[in-house]
């Protein structure tokens, strides 16, 4: 086979994204003769695709010297610019900013192209970053998704387009006008669905609307976007960076599912072999891991998760601070908390502050646990998502139990239920429930605590969840002799939940449950729904 067919046949399955024969032909052909610059790149991006980021790299450097020689200037740019954003990912951001440098400066006089508007794109969003947005410039940001509309206009291109809607709904949702910038946001994603992205930057602004769905506890659409995320992905090759940041991303919502024994069996594996290509989604996968981890009673495997976290940038709090309170370190525990949301843009403390109010109150600093509540009440006010409010309520229960307004906690706390309930963050509706206990003890209704406590030990034992478990079963006995389990089915079914759905919450199946309302009934001595219902209200489980 000569030069000319070997290359011709590299460059026809790189055009199939047959990405080990495309890679397999360039360097065979690379070990004979050398490969035009352009060629070079293609091989360079093969590596990628095939998961060798340090392969990849190496290439595209080469390819942009030999591009930049040889005056290709666009085509040397944009490889630049890819190789800025391979390096951010990685948690190289020194090496991030001197390739963009290195594209601006081989772009200074040369004529409007597209490589100038991703030059706009990079700029537009790293200053979003470190604005925060309570800084933010909506006006700047608004002139820098103009220019891009103009230039997608005038050069016929897509993907700059969907970075100007990604400029301007972020620069929304970050002054807190979330529903015009989500509507932006998912315009940008019609471009990425349809390919009119190149895959790395299609990843990247994935990357960006899941992280922020997550600090604005919005799991609904954290969902949403993870599932169009995996649709995106699983047609291409499973070496794919974006594969392995999808998966991740998954097991963080099975966390919330409380699939604890998935994420334990997979999470750890995945952060690694993602590390070296995308180390921030990596650091986020241990720290989930941690989390779990200490839920369940590992210390020493907490710890461990909590440290690679940190090695790749990320950090773990609150996680590392609940831990050293659960060891006792409460002061600790506090200072790392305050030194903690010192680092983090506003809207990205809300996890911090409701668990700095359990804190808090735990040590006896009740002046800082007002503090973070009143941080926390002005973050949800701001940003109203679902998620927000009810972390805010949950933490406004935990501080009106504190001072004794009972009534007052009662209603914080059940506004908090109803939305972890709908978003199935189990371990939330646990804590939830425990609360409740409490506040309906200090209330008089002994009955709907005792179920309440029930409910919560349940929940902790289905997730493994040892600490917990550990401190409610020896709390009592439960009404008329139901277990744990059938007093959770029971709340769920006087609540007008139907039995698939109550399968469904409960994460069992509908035989289960038809089972456990078999003894629900025999134990109550009733014969329908109506009448376990009607004593469950008398005992004030469900209400």
């Amino acid at each position: 086979m000569d030069v000319a067919e070997n290359v011709q046949r590299a460059r026809a399955a790189y055009a199939a994204g047959q990405w080990v024969a495309a890679r397999e032909a360039l360097r065979r052909q690379r070990r004979t003769t050398a490969l035009d610059p352009d060629d070079l790149a293609l091989l360079a991006t093969c590596e990628w695709w095939l998961g060798d980021i340090p392969a990849s790299v190496a290439l595209a450097e080469l390819a942009f010297r030999q591009q930049l020689a040889a005056g290709r200037v666009e085509a040397a740019a944009r490889g630049a610019l890819d190789l800025a954003l391979i390096c951010y990912t990685a948690g190289e951001g020194a090496l991030g900013t001197a390739w963009y440098g290195r594209a601006r400066r081989a772009l200074a006089g040369h004529e409007q192209c597209v490589a100038h508007g991703y030059l706009v794109y990079i700029a537009a969003v790293s200053r979003l970053e470190l604005d925060g947005e309570l800084r933010v410039d909506v006006a700047a940001a608004g002139r820098a998704a103009a220019r891009l509309s103009a230039s997608a206009d005038r050069l016929q291109d897509p993907a700059l387009q969907a970075f100007a809607d990604v400029i301007a709904g972020l620069a929304a949702v970050l002054h807190g006008h979330l529903q015009h910038g989500f509507d932006l946001l998912d315009e940008a994603m019609v471009a990425v669905v349809a390919g009119h992205l190149p895959p790395l930057w299609s990843g990247d602004i994935y990357c960006t609307v899941l992280h922020l769905c997550e600090s604005l506890g919005d799991l609904v659409r954290m969902r949403m976007w993870t599932q169009a995320m995996e649709s995106w992905v699983s047609p291409l090759c499973r070496t794919f960076t974006y594969y392995g940041v999808s998966r991740v991303h998954r097991l963080q919502l099975s966390s919330a599912d409380g699939d604890w024994d998935r994420v334990e069996a997979e999470l750890g594996a995945r952060s690694q072999q993602l590390a070296p290509a995308h180390g921030w989604v990596a650091g986020e996968g241990f720290r989930e891991l941690g989390d779990v981890r200490r839920l369940r009673g590992d210390t020493a495997g907490a710890e461990t998760a909590y440290a690679a976290a940190r090695e790749l940038g990320i950090d773990p709090q609150p996680g590392a601070a609940l831990l050293a309170a659960a060891g006792g370190a409460g002061g600790q525990a506090l200072a790392q908390i305050h030194f903690a949301l010192g680092t983090r843009r506003p809207f990205e403390g809300s996890r911090l502050l409701l668990a700095g109010v359990q804190i808090a109150l735990a040590c006896g600093a009740g002046q800082d646990a007002r503090q973070f509540g009143t941080r926390l009440s002005e973050i949800a006010a701001r940003y109203d998502t679902p998620g927000l409010h009810a972390r805010n309520d949950h933490a406004r229960g935990r501080l009106a139990l504190a001072v004794g307004r009972y009534r007052d906690a009662h209603s914080h706390l059940g506004r908090a239920l109803e939305v972890y309930r709908a978003q199935h963050y189990r371990y939330g509706v646990a804590e939830v429930h425990e609360l409740l206990a409490e506040t309906l003890d200090h209330l008089g209704e002994a009955g709907a605590a005792s179920a309440e406590r029930a409910t919560a030990l349940a929940i902790y034992r289905s997730l493994g969840a040892g600490p917990d478990v550990a401190r409610l079963a020896e709390s009592g006995p439960v009404p008329a002799g139901l277990t744990a389990r059938e007093l959770e089915v029971l709340a769920a079914m006087t609540a007008g939940a139907s039995n698939r759905q109550v399968a469904r919450q409960l994460v069992i199946s509908e035989k289960t449950v038809s089972r456990h309302l078999g003894n629900i009934y025999r134990k109550l001595d009733v014969t329908s729904r109506t009448a376990a219902a009607a004593w469950a209200h008398r005992h004030g489980i469900g209400d």
